[in-house]
């Protein structure tokens, strides 16, 4: 399928959907640092925290959907199968090494606090590495039968999670076990890979539609999350099981279901925000999303380091709304500083051009040589 040169504009409620998720989860990890222990069992704490859950789908869902776009390009790019597949085994080898370097800078700033095993403790960077490894030979296909075959994934992931709970592979190191067996301190491939893996079937399903008929695929995408929500909370609440043990929290089906119904409304929401509400005009929430990867970074060193010592788990409700508030807009200017503002470029933009005018004399040769 062609891709319209207004296709960028067309998908900028990508950024926005990412940009939301990075939104809770810093609000969700300002609660967890600096909110006072006496609060823990409060309201506003409870909340905060369930809602700063749905991070890691969203992250996850969205980079399937990239990843979806990355395969569709190159089926039409590159004739050769194999290449396919090497280019989506690239992009995880990225994320692994983006993951692996992320914890060893977070072991290196604990000074000597922190356990050497947490370098290799699996991230939701590490979780995206894997499941791309894993679902890389989608690349074969082509992207009809990558919608096909990447919900089918996913629903895989989601149904075998108790099970393999239920394994436990107890007789695996404790590295690679956390890669795959359900861990309430790590990030999986079960259950987390299922969002993934509904991400490449739904950016498979956003490849193949027409421009024009974007707006009625959206809708009917958060039509179907709210049928997906109410279908997977009544069978949850069913008085009887499939499994001879789960965990609703932990491992459970209904609730990688229930998490994609609830961003399929997010993002039907934010096609609706960034095509007909504010198509133009400059939003806070997607320029986080532009940079999510930075503002992860950044803010994890920020608010668990020892920047802010003397305010962990300190804070009244109040404090610690304001201290969100306070890391959401340091965030923000960060990520500004990174991209540019209205014509003015970024840092990463000048350092680039500054870089280029030094190398330029030294690439030319010396009079007389």
């Amino acid at each position: 399928m062609a891709i319209s040169p207004s296709s960028g504009k067309r998908l900028a409620f990508l950024d926005w959907t990412r940009g939301f998720a990075a939104c809770i989860m810093l609000q969700g990890h300002v609660f967890q640092s600096f909110a006072h222990k006496d609060l823990r069992s409060d309201s506003p704490y409870v909340l905060s925290q369930f809602f700063g859950g749905l991070t890691p789908a969203v992250f996850l869902f969205v980079t399937g959907v990239t990843l979806a776009f990355l395969m569709d390009s190159q089926s039409r790019k590159q004739p050769s199968a194999w290449r396919r597949v090497v280019a989506a085994i690239y992009r995880a080898r990225y994320l692994l090494l983006i993951g692996l370097a992320f914890r060893l800078q977070l072991w290196m700033t604990a000074f000597g606090q922190s356990a050497w095993q947490n370098v290799f403790k699996v991230d939701m960077l590490n979780c995206m590495a894997a499941t791309m490894l894993v679902l890389a030979p989608l690349a074969l296909l082509n992207t009809r039968e990558r919608l096909r075959f990447g919900a089918l994934a996913g629903l895989f992931i989601a149904l075998a999670s108790p099970f393999i709970s239920q394994i436990g592979f107890t007789w695996v190191h404790p590295f690679l076990r956390d890669y795959f067996v359900p861990n309430a301190n790590c990030f999986p491939i079960f259950p987390w890979g299922a969002f993934l893996a509904f991400g490449i079937s739904c950016g498979s399903g956003l490849r193949l539609i027409k421009e024009e008929d974007t707006s009625r695929a959206m809708q009917w995408a958060a039509l179907g999350g709210i049928v997906l929500i109410i279908a997977a909370r009544f069978a949850a609440d069913l008085p009887f099981s499939l499994y001879p043990q789960s965990d609703f929290w932990l491992n459970g089906p209904t609730l990688i279901f229930i998490k994609t119904g609830v961003i399929l409304l997010i993002a039907g929401w934010a096609f609706l925000l960034n095509n007909y509400i504010n198509p133009n005009g400059w939003s806070f929430v997607r320029q986080l999303g532009i940079t999510s990867l930075l503002v992860y970074w950044v803010h994890t060193e920020l608010v668990y380091g020892r920047w802010l010592g003397a305010w962990k788990e300190n804070l009244s409700v109040p404090q610690t709304v304001l201290m969100a508030l306070f890391v959401i807009a340091l965030m923000v200017l960060l990520s500004v500083a990174r991209t540019g503002w209205k014509g003015f470029p970024g840092i990463l933009p000048v350092a680039r051009e500054w870089w280029a005018s030094v190398r330029q004399p030294l690439a030319q040769p010396a009079a007389g040589d």
